[in-house]
């Protein structure tokens, strides 16, 4: 079938909101052609991950948009940046990467986006209310958006997300629709301890394994009641859509359209029943580790970024002590101001800890050294940090980074997995 338009669609197509919302309504109803959506859905907000330098064609696109007289239609946040625009000096850019990465943020801020610069925009008060229709871009915000505050939307990805806020409209097609929200596959966990369920480096664990299992699927996970709490199921989800592509998970009985598992299933028959065992989890334990022996060269926690009660979890495993080893916490300006205003900054700094803002360490030249080895807490890291800096990972929990860096060499509980 031909592509639906409305009549404010097809006005905002011929011109009617200026050359710049034309291209964006372009591209956004080309889009949804390939997708193959009958017609398009009204918006309420849009995150945007498009914001990240990766070459100068992105910032021409951003600048082109403004130049056109292009502004967001719906209030929209915006990703991490390629540079920590509250400490410059954490990030060692040449100088044109350096020029052309603050182009493409203040581009940004220029159509109208809100400068959050972080990947967790639900911790910034970016909250979409169930049932919402969105336009969000970044994998784990999008894995958050749809699967713990229940509103809707696909991956999108740059840049048709900005399109899809400057023209208020997305493709109604995949996670917009209730009938393409069904779990397709149920993960059972009885066989796994409740101690385990309870401690927060499982949580990216079975993120692996959701991430693996499903692939672009929906997953329902059952069992886990009790146990969650909203960091952990940012790290499930942000787990599950960097070893999978999934945007959306449902834990029953925790997660809002998932009261029962009936209900995730839609009175149909799940296709897959997996039951896990604890050789899963060591299985997928050992996936998110690159590195062997106990060469450490960094610690890097705050993937998704660190949210105010992460980082009082990290001071209380700190406990006054400094460390010995690089240790990057990776968090939006937000906590930072936060921080600030509760007096914990100068703590952190005390103690030797690096905070980086706006950015993270695996998506821009923060970590100069070449090659060696990061410890990590976050599955989202361990998956890309290979791939992105060159370096090999070693995974493990909050206590462990805290334990290796203040001893300057590896120091982990493996009994936690036993």
């Amino acid at each position: 079938m031909a592509l639906a338009l409305s009549e404010a669609d097809k006005a905002r197509l011929a011109g009617a909101d200026g050359p710049g919302a034309a291209a964006a309504m372009r591209i956004v109803a080309d889009a949804a052609r390939l997708l193959g959506a009958e017609a398009l859905t009204p918006v309420t907000s849009a995150h945007i991950d498009g914001c990240l330098y990766h070459g100068d064609a992105g910032t021409e696109f951003a600048e082109f948009l403004v130049a056109k007289g292009a502004k967001v239609a719906v209030p929209s946040t915006l990703n991490v940046g390629a540079l920590d625009l509250m400490r410059p000096g954490n990030v060692h850019l040449p100088p044109h990467r350096r020029e052309m990465a603050l182009r493409l943020m203040r581009a940004y801020e220029a159509l109208g986006c809100r400068s959050t610069w972080t990947c967790a925009p639900y911790q910034a008060g970016h909250r979409p209310a169930l049932g919402d229709q969105v336009a969000w871009g970044e994998s784990n915000a999008v894995a958050f958006c749809n699967s713990v505050l229940g509103a809707r939307t696909n991956r999108y990805g740059d840049y048709l997300d900005i399109a899809c806020a400057i023209a208020g409209v997305a493709p109604l097609t995949g996670l917009h629709l209730t009938e393409n929200r069904r779990a397709r596959i149920v993960l059972t966990t009885e066989a796994i301890s409740d101690r385990l369920k309870h401690e927060d480096a499982f949580w990216p664990v079975i993120g692996a394994i959701v991430g693996r299992r499903a692939g672009t699927g929906v997953v329902a996970v059952d069992g886990l009641q009790g146990a969650a709490t909203e960091d952990r199921l940012k790290s499930l989800g942000a787990s599950a859509a960097s070893f999978g592509a999934v945007g959306l998970f449902h834990v029953v009985g925790e997660t809002p359209e998932a009261p029962t598992l009936e209900a995730v299933l839609q009175g149909e028959a799940p296709d897959e029943v997996i039951a896990l065992t604890p050789a899963d989890i060591a299985d997928a334990l050992a996936l998110l580790s690159t590195a062997t022996g106990d060469e450490v060269t960094a610690i890097g926690i705050g993937s998704p970024h660190l949210s105010m009660a992460e980082f009082e979890a990290l001071l209380a495993a700190l406990g006054g002590r400094k460390v010995r080893l690089p240790f990057y916490a990776n968090t939006g300006r937000h906590v930072v101001a936060a921080l600030e205003a509760k007096g914990l900054l100068a703590t952190l700094d005390a103690a030797g800890i690096t905070i980086i803002a706006d950015t993270c360490i695996v998506t821009t030249r923060i970590i100069t050294e070449p090659g060696g080895v990061l410890l990590t807490n976050s599955g989202k890291f361990a998956h890309y940090a290979p791939g992105n800096i060159g370096y090999d990972v070693l995974y493990g929990s909050l206590s462990d980074c805290v334990e290796s860096a203040v001893a300057g060499t590896l120091t982990r509980d493996l009994t936690l997995w036993q």
